[in-house]
């Protein structure tokens, strides 16, 4: 040590060393446990500065915590489970990390993490938004304030840890290039650290905020010994790990002129998709704002200019519509390529979604609509034509436009994205479900190590959902919900497959402890449906996308579906 303190320059040895600082200067503590490498904590003080990395080279930073716990008041921060907040006795749930600006890490706003508590957790109070009470129940299972402390454990050899800190604070060569790797080429590995160490606690499987830490049982603390992540991460039977933003409420229509100009130019296209994003909107705007969304209107067009589109599109519409209508009988007979699309086609219409009030009864107007869009298509797109699970996809489209040619080029506007999910060569769905092994393997590897061990790496298994959006998961309005966050593409053209990502990992527990193999995994998926809360989902979809980052772009191959810009001139 004392060799390599001699070849360190002064200005080294003075920014790797903490000196003695008084715990009432102490702002926070931040817990890491990298998947490879030693644990360390990181000390901010009041005053915004972050001291460089203290490492734990044998384990012990469990101890430290609940020995600092006795000197001081130590709660967990509200939006960082590994994050410990020293002293924050005013209301520890509205601080936030948002002035601990680690150079290459990501913003925390952007990573916002429910709470794993030790020990009872308490509720969550003064709600802003009452209508929000039940979500927030649901969330929190309404889980009451305070809880009983344990008793303090006194250990001397903790003691040692406090009045040793000098010790730790002198780092080698190696640990400052350690140090550069963490925050600058492995940002990833930085980025998921913090949402997968929420899984290592959760033995107990409760949840809280704002709550002060109390020991527990002892833990192996050397890396060796411990995973990267744990098997109790999202279990379905407990309330779901949140960590992404928190959803707004949908866009209203007194929200949505504000984004129009005096001639209904959309004056700011990107921020008008993240507000969608993050809320949806309200049905009653729906048909207008989804045919911004699908590409059908183009964001700088006029009012003028989408009355003059609307009514081009019509007229095309009834050409193409006459094209099939024309046929007679006798050249029906000789056209089976006709005869066979057309009885594909009706044999789903009298199937899809028939509970629905719009869709019910028999004679019903609006599925002959559903009828004669999907035969029209079908000579729109003469290669491609009408496979079964495009009525999933027209249906919602319909039910919102009302109006049949205008649900018409909504749907030619989608299937240009999703129409290679229909190809015979099923190229694009093998492209998405190679991305999707991709994306399971970096944001979860032990789910993809038992998939791969369990010869389920083909993720058939999933093949519906990417197929038709997940269609047939939700209750019909939260597919319109969903739907129009994804036609966003606001953090990802490809977020349904992160979706899938969000999904798998919720039941990872389930799945591995009884050892499904493909048809107990095929038969489990298929059953989730309509069981499935969106908005969590949504939230942890999110939280997974913004963590990959650009390595999870880098697993999804150029030209993968959806890729179509929507603004492209498709019509």
């Amino acid at each position: 040590m004392a060799r390599i303190l001699s070849k360190t320059s002064e200005k080294d040895r003075n920014l790797y060393t903490i000196r003695a600082v008084p715990l009432s200067e102490v702002k926070s503590i931040r817990r890491h446990t990298p998947p490879l490498g030693w644990q360390f904590v990181i000390v901010v003080l009041t005053s915004g500065l972050a001291f460089p990395p203290l490492y734990f080279y044998n384990g012990g930073v469990r101890d430290f915590l609940a020995t600092l716990k006795e000197h001081v008041f130590l709660v967990r921060s509200a939006d960082d489970a590994n994050v410990f907040l020293v002293n924050d006795i005013q209301d520890p749930l509205q601080r936030s990390l948002t002035s601990l600006e680690l150079p290459g890490a990501l913003p925390v706003a952007n990573i916002r993490s429910s709470l794993h508590i030790e020990g009872p957790a308490p509720s969550i109070q003064n709600t802003a938004d009452t209508s929000n009470q039940n979500y927030q129940d649901k969330i929190y299972g309404g889980l009451k304030h305070g809880g009983v402390q344990n008793e303090r454990l006194r250990d001397p050899a903790r003691e040692i840890l406090i009045h040793g800190l000098e010790k730790f604070s002198m780092v080698t060569k190696f640990a400052r290039e350690t140090t550069a790797h963490i925050f600058g080429e492995n940002r990833l590995l930085s980025s998921i650290d913090s949402p997968e160490e929420n899984y290592l606690h959760t033995d107990n499987g409760e949840h809280g905020s704002g709550e002060a830490i109390k020991p527990e049982k002892e833990m192996d603390n050397s890396v060796e010994s411990q995973p990267a992540v744990s098997l109790d991460a999202l279990q379905p039977d407990q309330p779901t790990l949140i960590w992404g933003k928190p959803r707004q409420p949908p866009l209203g229509s007194d929200e949505w002129a504000t984004f129009l100009d005096s001639e209904g130019r959309v004056v700011d296209s990107k921020a008008l998709k993240e507000r969608i994003f993050h809320g949806g909107m309200e049905h009653s705007i729906r048909q207008e704002v989804w045919k911004f969304l699908l590409g059908y209107y183009k964001f700088d067009s006029t009012y003028a200019e989408r009355q003059y589109l609307v009514l081009i599109k019509k007229e095309e519409y009834q050409i193409l519509k006459s094209q099939w209508q024309s046929i007679s009988q006798t050249q029906a007979k000789k056209f089976s390529k006709f005869r066979e699309r057309k009885s594909r086609i009706e044999k789903d219409v009298v199937r899809t979604d028939r509970s629905l009030p719009y869709y019910a009864g028999d004679d019903n107007p609006n599925l002959d609509r559903l009828r004669d869009i999907l035969l029209t298509y079908s000579f729109y797109n003469f290669d491609l034509g009408y496979c079964q699970g495009m009525s999933d996809l027209l249906s919602p489209i319909l039910f919102v436009m009302e109006d049949e040619s205008e649900a018409f080029w909504c749907f030619v506007a989608l299937m240009e994205r999703l129409g290679p999910n229909f190809d015979r060569d099923q190229n694009g769905m093998h492209s998405q479900l190679l991305a999707l092994s991709k994306l399971v393997e970096i944001l979860d590897s032990p789910l993809h190590n038992y998939f791969k061990q369990a010869d389920c790496l083909n993720y058939f298994f999933c093949f519906r959902w990417i197929l038709i959006q997940f269609k047939r998961e939700f209750e019909y309005d939260k597919v319109m919900r969903l739907w129009e966050v994804l036609w966003t593409h606001y953090l990802s053209e490809h977020f349904h497959l992160y979706m899938c990502v969000a999904l798998l990992k919720r039941h990872r527990k389930k799945i591995i402890e009884e050892q499904m193999d493909f048809d107990t995994l095929l038969k489990f998926i298929n059953e989730l449906s309509c069981h499935i809360d969106l908005e969590a989902t949504l939230r942890d979809t999110e939280a997974l996308c913004v963590c990959a980052g650009d390595a999870g772009s880098a697993c999804i191959p150029p030209g993968t579906p959806p890729s179509l810009s929507i603004d492209s001139d498709a019509y």
